[in-house]
């Protein structure tokens, strides 16, 4: 029953393969086989970076996952040149891409000395196959057996141009002083004679992310002001975001000891277990500020055996747990994060217990050290809210992007312009 689910699924959502190719479509990050776990893409030996690639710069991309299928399989890949709302762009692959449309990822291992048995797979972008010709919106396509009726993976990345440069500063709302729980994004775009925008507020597109969440992203502001060589965005209300609390955090590095924020290692063969200490609701407490790692999380073994932790660190079932007077009616309470790939959806979904009187989850997690929140999804929701049970408070220490968009029509295409990102910890 669950595969004919999951097939009746790809065929709605992923029906791109099967139609022709002027039909555009919707792509996100998401992840449609059970199998699949541990999906990261950043910059090669910087794990904490975007994936986000400039033109003037000579870097490249790691995208790695693993497969917990008993077997290797082959897996391929494509390419999607998307607009600034990630719709398939009206361009073909001949024009924004180097090299070949399809590849293999040849770059695999198994994994050695686990308690669970599963294949790594990594991918470098670009690589001497593939190049990419323009700048924007990009999907990586992940699909099985070089049948693109077998998709796997979808994964958003960017690549930059620099033709603007952008200030930005966050601070607290200015019509929130009295509970100080907003962040206000005021920022400025500018550019100069090498880089003419005829008109704007038809051609430019900004986007503000919050700790790299697409499902509460900014997408429709509007220059308040504009210069000869800027548009300014300094707003009162129409760029504010909820600020959120820190990210709760565990260490699951080893499982010859509890590690932080772990009260329990158990072996039920044949797979250990961490079960986490109780969570509370925090909204009505005060704000206690820490580093954190603003919501990701990274792959690393406390083990001194392991040598590399792609194929090595081994998986374990991690157990939540929010306990609460009574359970949330309308919506649903989600673990939510990097671990999530920054989704709440049914594979992250907590079950009320009425025999505990808490929210619960079990989720199967690669060894390494782990940020994550509850959030709140009210039924029918396509926005996560993240303060409801963490609360919300200026003082909170996020990170922020802001991309800009300037819609080339006789190019055919949205062309990224400018990046910035803003870490608060470093303002």
């Amino acid at each position: 029953m669950k595969n004919w689910i999951v097939t009746a699924f790809l065929i709605c959502v992923l029906g791109f393969v099967a139609f022709p190719q002027d039909r555009k479509y919707y792509y996100e990050n998401a992840v449609y086989n059970e199998n699949i776990k541990t999906v990261m893409m950043h910059w090669v030996g910087f794990e904490f970076s975007n994936p986000v690639l400039f033109t003037n710069e000579d870097v490249q991309l790691l995208f790695q996952f693993d497969d917990l299928a008993d077997e290797e399989k082959d897996y391929y890949y494509t390419i999607i040149h998307c607009d600034g709302n990630w719709n398939e762009s009206y361009l073909s692959q001949a024009d924004y891409l180097n090299g070949y449309p399809e590849n293999p990822i040849l770059d695999y291992k198994l994994s050695f000395n686990t308690s669970f048995n599963y294949t790594h797979y990594e991918l470098l972008i670009p690589n001497e196959n593939v190049k990419l010709n323009y700048s924007g919106n990009y999907v990586l396509v992940v699909y099985e057996a070089n049948d693109k009726s077998k998709v796997v993976i979808t994964q958003r990345f960017y690549v930059v141009e620099p033709g603007v440069s952008i200030e930005a500063t966050v601070r607290r709302a200015t019509f929130d002083a009295f509970k100080g729980s907003n962040h206000e994004i005021d920022f400025t775009v500018n550019y100069n004679d090498n880089f003419k925008v005829d008109n704007p507020l038809k051609d430019i597109k900004v986007v503000l992310m919050q700790n790299n969440r697409w499902d509460n992203a900014i997408t429709n502001l509007k220059p308040l002001y504009i210069r000869t060589d800027r548009l300014e965005y300094n707003y009162e209300r129409e760029n504010v975001f909820p600020a959120g609390n820190e990210f709760r955090y565990f260490d699951n590095r080893t499982n010859r000891f509890n590690g932080e924020n772990v009260i329990a290692t158990d072996f039920h063969r044949p797979y250990f277990h961490k079960t986490l200490k109780p969570d509370e609701v925090r909204a009505n407490k005060n704000f206690f500020l820490y580093k954190e790692m603003n919501g990701r999380c990274t792959v690393e073994s406390q083990d001194p055996e392991v040598n590399n932790p792609e194929n090595e660190c081994d998986y374990t079932f991690v157990h939540f747990s929010l306990p609460l007077q009574s359970p949330l009616l309308g919506g649903t309470i989600n673990v939510f994060g990097a671990l999530t790939g920054w989704n709440a959806n049914k594979s992250n979904e907590m079950t009320w217990n009425f025999n505990t009187g808490a929210y619960e989850l079990s989720m199967l997690l690669k060894q390494g050290y782990y940020n994550y929140q509850y959030v709140y999804v009210p039924q029918g929701a396509k926005s996560a809210d993240h303060t409801n049970i963490e609360g919300s408070f200026w003082e909170t220490q996020n990170e922020y992007q802001i991309f800009v968009y300037y819609s080339d029509y006789a190019a055919r295409y949205d062309r990224l312009v400018g990046y910035i990102f803003i870490d608060m910890a470093n303002q």
